[in-house]
């Protein structure tokens, strides 16, 4: 497989990855966080990163709107709700092992 081919398989990936998380608004963040260590948020960093990185200026939230579809203060009130304390003590705990 030549570069091109594997950016363009990695890219289609993430635009998967994005719209999955989009349609399962469900998932809080914390839930993803305590099961994978990662969340939207994360996600939205990396790609800020990655973008500051090639010269592209992006801020936090443009690129939160990038992977939340809409700015995050809309998804937030929309869809985010008050963590559960079980919710809480696991990413406690999951995140005081590092």
């Amino acid at each position: 497989m030549n570069d091109q081919t594997r950016i363009e398989l990695e890219a289609a990936a993430f635009r998967s990855l994005v719209k999955h998380l989009g349609e399962r608004t469900d998932v809080q963040n914390i839930d993803l966080m305590n099961l994978s260590g990662f969340c939207r948020n994360c996600l939205s960093r990396w790609y800020q990163e990655a973008a500051n990185e090639k010269g592209v200026e992006m801020s936090k939230d443009d690129a939160r709107e990038i992977v939340y579809g809409m700015p995050f203060a809309e998804w937030r009130d929309k869809y985010q709700t008050e963590a559960t304390p079980e919710q809480k003590a696991k990413f406690k705990e999951s995140n005081s092992a590092h």
